[in-house]
């Protein structure tokens, strides 16, 4: 068995990608570090023949040394561990990275990876909700109103907000960058109105926009954040997958 692993432009890799993409069908949380330019492809070769590829990078204040993706097509796969351990030998990869919902680059970390964590849950949209707004409008921000929003600790200040009495009390958004059709929400609560069920109304104005712009709604957060946790499965976001990260044992 003859494994070949080379660098290779990110074109070489497209049509790979976009099978790996329609195999995943769900929102692909690092899906734009390769057009950004934080990672390094690899095409992957068995006896000659294009089997595949891996792509290993990170961001832009990181070690680009983890392996994102790993896709092989279908009549190799019962050599995936061989060639992923030529691939990490190759690339010099130290960390491995995968979503939950990636069967094959998930099983390749539990046989390759140690010290394994799972920080950050994924969420995906699955209930319409009919939430109280509680006094609150929802709507689009103007430029004067989000430049004198309450301070942000988390997130941007979105483009949408919630107006209760003439004072901005929520902000939210949709960020794109991610595998189309899937957009990211993320949004933030002003302290003083926090724990008052602003927030899962907004998650559910935001899904309502999302999809009307023929979207599909996606989140996360971190494992020990309760309080977004909950925010979210108000608003019908349920959790759908993690993102499990480890060493590579060598």
């Amino acid at each position: 068995m003859r494994i070949g692993v080379a660098t290779v432009p990110l074109d070489e890799i497209a049509g790979m990608r976009e099978e790996y993409r329609r195999e995943m069908a769900c929102q692909i949380v690092h899906d734009s570090w390769h057009a950004r330019g934080f990672t390094t492809s690899y095409l992957l070769r068995l006896d000659g023949q294009v089997a595949g590829y891996g792509s290993v990078g990170g961001a832009p204040r990181d070690s680009r040394d983890t392996l994102k993706e790993f896709y092989l097509l279908p009549r190799f796969r019962g050599a995936a561990l061989p060639i992923l351990r030529a691939l990490i030998e190759t690339s010099g990869a130290r960390t491995v990275e995968a979503q939950t919902n990636d069967t094959l680059l998930l099983l390749m970390l539990l046989d390759c990876a140690v010290a394994v964590t799972s920080p950050t849950i994924l969420f995906a949209d699955g209930l319409t909700t009919r939430l109280d707004p509680r006094g609150a409008v929802f709507r689009a921000l103007t430029d004067a109103e989000r430049e004198g929003a309450f301070p942000h600790t988390h997130e941007d200040v979105g483009e949408y907000g919630l107006v209760r009495d003439g004072e901005v009390v929520a902000t939210g958004g949709l960020a794109f960058h991610y595998n189309p059709p899937y957009a990211d929400l993320y949004m933030e609560v002003a302290a003083p109105y926090q724990r008052r069920g602003f927030g899962s109304y907004l998650v559910q104005e935001l899904k309502r926009v999302c999809h009307d712009l023929g979207c599909i709604p996606a989140a996360r957060c971190g494992e020990g954040n309760a309080a977004s946790r909950m925010t979210l499965q108000r608003a019908g976001m349920f959790p759908c997958g993690r993102i499990v990260r480890g060493l590579i044992a060598r």
